[in-house]
């Protein structure tokens, strides 16, 4: 009896290993299987924004920086191209203020000049076409691009845009939060209080002036009424650099429903964005309070006041750049104590993500939508958290079921087919 017993568990055991063997054959296949598509498409990310402070000789992104961006990031997770933001906050509509605004956007401008001339040549490279992203990435190395987020920089000058175009922008949006000299923003809709009712009129020319040059126009922060007379006013298709889907998370950052029927029929795209807050307000209502009293604690250590991200346009740009470094610090300091708390509620994950992504798929069809992060910019989730968790974008959305042309299409052709658009209507107006 006491053999049959062993006999038993004998063949138990073994039934058991095969099936452990067949089921981590079957999570490696996958994996590979991933692995292949991820390494085949471009990977194009249409939203990460830089500080200057990464671009010298001495601290850059040859080095594995705490940036979510950086060289060393990127090759781990399989970004093929990051389109780095000349971003400004906006300010005063003052000379002065738009003195300030363009030397800020030129000094990032020339960051990221410095990067791909000086720094790493050898390891990335310049993009202006989708000709170029190809040729690029078939060399091996990593691509940059150049959005510009807020015209504010443009100032008076209609010249300006033009001269970022020359410098490479190849998208811009009109304000950021905060109304500008060109268009309301997004951020109107807290107060109802609007500064030109959607677009002045030296932004409606600004907008005939991207046609001309062929700069991509973006929507993610205006209002919906600047919205809805640039898409009236463009000859081109348009972009939503990045934001996400408002019918599941209600929030003046993303796009309604309508909106998104505009954007079909303009025949642009939304570049989905994982931040955490434009994807499930539930789950981040949740953790917000355990996460901002963490937060404040480790500021306040720093002997840094912690400051609503409502009231960041109440101080200047340079404070808010000098605060910006003490977040990102405490951001990382926080990441660990966090990993040691006990029954913390979820994060806001890939999984949440791409739900967006289908969303939008389902809405506005295939061809309409692309993905962004807003690293170093607030963006990052569960899973992808920074460049070098890329993959698990792709992974995600395998499991979903979309076909390997069906991701190449969300994170690069549809994008770029944009970019072809905008151009070919450029060639016919001049």
């Amino acid at each position: 009896m006491k053999k049959n017993n062993l006999l038993f568990c004998a063949l138990f055991m073994l039934m058991a290993c095969k099936n452990n063997t067949e089921k981590t054959s079957e999570v490696l296949s996958l994996e590979d299987r991933v692995k292949a598509i991820h390494e085949r498409v471009i990977t194009l990310d249409t939203h990460c924004d830089i500080n200057v402070k990464n671009f010298t000789d001495s601290i850059n992104y040859t080095q594995n920086l705490s940036s979510q961006v950086n060289l060393p990031k990127m090759k781990v997770g399989g970004l093929d191209v990051a389109w780095f933001i000349v971003y400004t906050g906006q300010d005063t509509l003052t000379d002065e203020g738009y003195k300030m605004a363009y030397e800020n956007a030129m000094s990032k401008f020339n960051a990221i000049h410095k990067l791909v001339s000086d720094i790493a040549p050898n390891d990335i490279e310049l993009a202006t076409t989708s000709d170029d992203v190809r040729r690029i990435y078939k060399s091996g190395k990593k691509v940059a691009m150049i959005g510009i987020e807020n015209g504010y920089p443009v100032g008076l000058d209609i010249k300006n845009v033009e001269r970022f175009y020359n410098l490479g922008a190849r998208y811009m949006s009109l304000s950021h939060n905060g109304h500008s000299q060109l268009s309301d923003s997004n951020t109107g809709e807290a107060d109802d209080v609007w500064l030109h009712n959607g677009l002045s009129d030296l932004g409606k020319e600004v907008i005939k002036e991207m046609n001309r040059l062929g700069m991509m126009i973006d929507v993610s922060h205006p209002s919906k009424e600047s919205m809805r007379q640039m898409i009236q006013l463009s000859k081109a298709p348009i972009i939503a650099s990045h934001s996400s889907a408002r019918a599941l998370c209600n929030h003046s950052r993303n796009l309604d429903d309508e909106q998104l029927e505009w954007m079909k029929q303009n025949g642009g795209v939304v570049q989905t964005v994982a931040f955490k807050s434009y994807l499930n307000t539930e789950k981040v209502e949740k953790r917000s309070a355990i996460e901002t009293k963490l937060a404040k604690e480790i500021l306040d250590s720093m002997q840094v006041q912690w400051i609503d991200r409502k009231d960041m346009r109440k101080i200047s740009a340079e404070e808010r750049e000098t605060y910006y470094e003490y977040y990102d610090l405490m951001v990382s300091i926080r990441k660990q104590k966090l990993e040691k708390i006990e029954n913390l509620p979820p994060n806001v994950d890939v999984t949440d993500f791409v739900d967006h992504i289908d969303y939008l798929v389902k809405k506005m069809g295939l061809k309409h939508v692309g993905i962004s992060s807003d690293f170093d910019g607030g963006g990052g989730i569960e899973g992808w958290s920074d460049a070098s968790e890329t993959f698990n974008v792709t992974l995600e959305l395998v499991k979903r079921g979309y076909t390997e042309s069906e991701i190449e299409m969300l994170w690069s052709g549809n994008l770029l087919r944009v970019l072809d658009e905008v151009e070919a209507v450029a060639k016919t107006i001049n």
